[in-house]
C-alpha cells in the first residue's frame, strides 16, 4: 500500500479497469458532503474544556472533514481523474441542494402549518454563505486532490500520511481562506473572523491527522480489492473536465 514503486496503473489506463467499489466511495463522498452541510452547517455547539470553560464550535466540523478523508482515498486509490469526477458530482449536488432549499423555503406554507419559521431558520441560509460554501468546497477539494496526486509521484508511493496531511493543510487552508472572508467579511469584526478561520482550520487538520489510521485501512483494503494503485505521472490536472 505505502512502499511500492510507481509501477502500477497510470491514470489513463484506469478507464478500462473494472472497478467494484468506486461508485460506493463516490456515493459516500457526496452523501457526507450534503449531510454535513444540511445538518451541521447551521448549528453552533459547545463543549466544556477543563481550564478554559465553554468553547463554541460549528457542529459541521465533526463530519465535513470526513469528505476530505474520502477525497484522499479516491485520489490515492483511483487517481486524480476519478477524484475529479467525484468533486464535480459533489459540486453539482451542492448546487441542486441550494436551489431546492431556496424553492422549498420560498413556497407559501399551507394554512395551519407551523413549520415555516423552522424551515427558514435551517434551510434559508443567506445566499452569500451558500455561494461561499460552494466556492470554497470546489477550490479546496481540487487543491487537496492535486497536492496528494503530485506528492504520491514525488514520494514514489511511500509515506501515505505525509500526503494525506500535507494535502489537507493546503486544501483546508484554501477552503477556509475562501469561505470565511466571502461569507462573513464586514459581518464579523476582523479579529473574530481571523480567530474563527484559524481555529476551524486547525481543528480540521487535526481531525484529518487523527483519522490517519482509518485512511490507511480504507486505502489498503480498496487497493487489494480493486487491484489498482494509480500514479498520476502524466495526468492532465485541469479541473475543467469531467471525464477521467
Amino acid at each position: 500500500m505505502d512502499g511500492g514503486k510507481p509501477s502500477s496503473v497510470e491514470g489513463a489506463a484506469l478507464s478500462g479497469a473494472r472497478l467494484l467499489y468506486f461508485d460506493f466511495v463516490m456515493a459516500a463522498f457526496v452523501t457526507i458532503l450534503l449531510l454535513s452541510n444540511v445538518l451541521g452547517a447551521g448549528k453552533v455547539a459547545v463543549i466544556n474544556l477543563p481550564g478554559i470553560g465553554a468553547w463554541p464550535f460549528g457542529a459541521g466540523i465533526l463530519f465535513f472533514p470526513v469528505s476530505y478523508v474520502i477525497g484522499d482515498v479516491l485520489t490515492e486509490v483511483y487517481g486524480y481523474g476519478r477524484a475529479r469526477r467525484c468533486i464535480w458530482a459533489g459540486f453539482s449536488a451542492l448546487l441542486f441542494m441550494a436551489f431546492m432549499a431556496f424553492v422549498v423555503v420560498a413556497l407559501p406554507p399551507a394554512q395551519g402549518w407551523t413549520g415555516q419559521s423552522a424551515y427558514e431558520q435551517v434551510f434559508g441560509q443567506v445566499p452569500r454563505i451558500v455561494f461561499a460554501s460552494i466556492a470554497a468546497f470546489w477550490a479546496g477539494e481540487f487543491a487537496n486532490s492535486y497536492v496528494l496526486a503530485k506528492m504520491k509521484v514525488w514520494t514514489r508511493g511511500r509515506h501515505l500520511w505525509t500526503r494525506t496531511i500535507g494535502s489537507t493543510v493546503v486544501g483546508q487552508g484554501i477552503d477556509s481562506l475562501i469561505f470565511y472572508p466571502l461569507a462573513f467579511y464586514a459581518v464579523w469584526d476582523s479579529k473574530t473572523l481571523l480567530t474563527v478561520l484559524l481555529t476551524q482550520f486547525a481543528l480540521k487538520v487535526a481531525w484529518e491527522a487523527l483519522l490517519t489510521p482509518v485512511t490507511y485501512a480504507a486505502v489498503g483494503w480498496l487497493k487489494r480489492r480493486e487491484g489498482v494503485d494509480v500514479y498520476d505521472a502524466d495526468t492532465d490536472f485541469t479541473p475543467f473536465r469531467v471525464r477521467a
